[in-house]
């Protein structure tokens, strides 16, 4: 489906790159389709799972945080291909900046959705260690971990460069940085700073930008007259269009993509062209400014029914499968909940050990200061009761 286009708008020069189209249906693209030969049905299947359990894992939030369980959750529902697909691509080596809806992302790797829950019930400001998984902490702040992408990517660059200038060993692959940032950032300065750098320094960088067709409200015919992958250009690299529904593009796009930045060819945009089907937030209410009719539309490219209908129909996968998918997310979203009730909040005076690695003499005087105003509010007529009662015994 073509999203809504501005009167003004310029026709893109940037082909939508798909091959499983919204029927199920595999068709050859010479650019993509050499990346995607090697996978067979059981790949296809654990893409599905992988799908699958993190939209169930979404849907258990969404009720969680409605029953007052969470302070927020940002849903994904429907983004699952483009967030999957690009997940797979990537070597447990590279490293990974998402933004706040990157749940099927971090998922893959490794990061317990009970781990992330702790961010969203306000238990924590991270919730996992990013050097253990080489996937970065979720920021809130729009755009914001695009320029530390690039940063990191640069250093990397630059630590591999000095290894070699000095003969020692540099790794066989070098490793890739993928930045994730939706429609609505693309609009932030930060993006267009972090291209430029990327850009003059050839940094090991893919810009992977999910356009979901709406930055809370603003649909994205407001945001822009072209597709984003257009932009590319501009800064002397190249973009792609995908349709972010499908995960076989999604994911030969992305191994394309990194294939050249391993290679020190720069770095890649590409466009994941999807919909957000749900809200933006459990804070926001869509009904307010989207129509039912292009929802519905949508609804028909749901990436887990098209990879289903492929299954079924050229792999001949059966009920068996997609029942024991159900069984395992069900087993999940239960886990989950036990998880998340089972919390311990932190008490407020231990934030002031994570402001700093290292002790610090003004967080230890605030420290003191925020206890002292707290002990101004206990409760001393027990103990002069109980002391008067000792009297008289």
């Amino acid at each position: 489906m073509a999203a809504k286009t501005h009167p003004g708008t310029v026709e893109s020069t940037v082909p939508r790159l798909q091959l499983l189209d919204e029927q199920g249906a595999v068709h050859e693209d010479p650019k993509l389709s050499p990346y995607v030969q090697d996978i067979d049905t059981v790949e296809l299947k654990g893409l599905y799972r992988s799908m699958a359990l993190a939209r169930r894992v979404d849907e258990e939030a969404t009720s969680l945080q409605r029953q007052g369980q969470l302070v927020l959750w940002v849903p994904l529902r429907g983004q699952e291909a483009a967030q999957v697909g690009s997940a797979w691509a990537t070597e447990p080596t590279d490293r990974l900046f998402p933004s706040y809806r990157e749940h099927a992302v971090v998922f893959h790797r490794g990061v317990k959705p009970g781990q992330l829950l702790q961010l969203f019930r306000g238990h924590t400001a991270g919730g996992w260690d990013p050097n253990e998984c080489n996937v970065n902490l979720y920021t809130m702040v729009l755009a914001s971990q695009v320029p530390h992408a690039v940063g990191y990517a640069m250093g990397t660059a630059l630590d591999r460069k000095a290894a070699e200038d000095a003969g020692e060993p540099a790794g066989e692959q070098t490793q890739a940085v993928v930045a994730y940032y939706g429609d609505g950032a693309s609009t932030e300065g930060e993006i267009h700073e972090s291209m430029v750098f990327a850009a003059s320094y050839d940094a090991p960088i893919l810009f992977f930008v999910q356009n979901n067709q709406w930055a809370i409200s603003v649909p994205f015919s407001t945001q822009s007259r072209v597709p984003l992958a257009t932009r590319a250009a501009g800064y002397g690299f190249e973009g792609l269009r995908v349709d972010g529904n499908d995960i076989l593009a999604v994911l030969a796009a992305t191994r394309y993509a990194l294939d050249k930045i391993r290679r020190g060819e720069g770095p890649v945009m590409i466009e994941a062209e999807t919909y957000r089907m749900g809200a933006h937030t459990t804070a926001d209410d869509p009904t307010k400014y989207r129509q039912r009719d292009e929802e519905e539309q949508w609804g028909t490219l749901d990436p887990l029914e098209r990879l289903e209908m492929f299954l079924r129909e050229t792999h001949h996968v059966g009920d068996e499968y997609f029942e024991s998918v159900a069984n395992e997310g069900r087993e999940m979203a239960d886990e989950l909940r036990t998880d998340v009730l089972g919390m311990t909040p932190p008490t407020f005076d231990e934030f002031f050990d994570k402001a700093y690695a290292d002790p610090h003499s003004l967080v230890t005087a605030e420290r003191a200061e925020y206890l002292d105003y707290q002990a101004g509010f206990a409760p001393q007529g027990d103990q002069d009761v109980s002391g008067s009662e000792g009297a008289h015994a």
